[in-house]
């Protein structure tokens, strides 16, 4: 029986026992659904493809699929929407994070009440820390930058980069001690 003729349930079985072909015909069907869903309530393409992503990787992996309680698009419905609202509030709770910080920065710092020199430092030692991450390994940077500008934890990164969790670590160790190296004459 040919992939098309086959009932989702069946594809999803095959693709899980690594059938190949089987993950690209459930992907013909269902990738679309779940991308134009993703978009419509991110709003943002690359969130979107990424969440997409993200759900047929936790599908190939591990679903909680039922078929009693609806169809797959169903499933993947709400599982996309699911996904997508808790995107949001991660990002949400991440800007006001970012948020309370700048504040309670800025009202030790009154930035308006800060002389030239003192604005000049801070643009400077911006800079070398800007330059200091440019300068490390593409790996050590792009861990570094998920876990402090995204918030992502190392598992989450490990997983972003389909990595091990233990080569994250040490990317992340690796990465700290070199910025922190080179970024020895500033921290004194």
């Amino acid at each position: 029986m040919k992939l098309s003729e086959q009932t989702d349930v069946e594809i999803l079985q095959a693709w899980r026992s690594g059938s190949r072909q089987a993950f690209g015909a459930f992907y013909d069907r269902y990738g679309e659904l779940v991308y134009r869903l993703a978009l419509r309530i991110l709003g943002n393409t690359q969130e979107a493809e990424d969440l997409t992503q993200e759900i047929f990787i936790s599908l190939s992996r591990n679903s909680t699929y039922d078929i009693k309680r609806g169809t797959v698009a169903t499933f993947l419905s709400v599982l996309t929407r699911s996904r997508a609202i808790d995107r949001i509030r991660k990002t949400r709770s991440q800007q006001q994070h970012l948020q309370k910080w700048e504040q309670s920065i800025y009202s030790e710092h009154d930035i308006r009440n800060l002389s030239l020199m003192e604005n000049a430092s801070l643009a400077e030692r911006s800079e070398r820390v800007k330059s200091a991450l440019a300068k490390l390994p593409e790996k050590h940077r792009q861990v570094l930058e998920m876990a402090y500008f995204d918030g992502l934890s190392q598992t989450e990164i490990a997983r972003a980069l389909d990595a091990p969790l233990g080569t994250v670590k040490s990317w992340a160790r690796n990465g700290l001690i070199r910025l922190r190296e080179s970024l020895q004459d500033t921290l004194e």
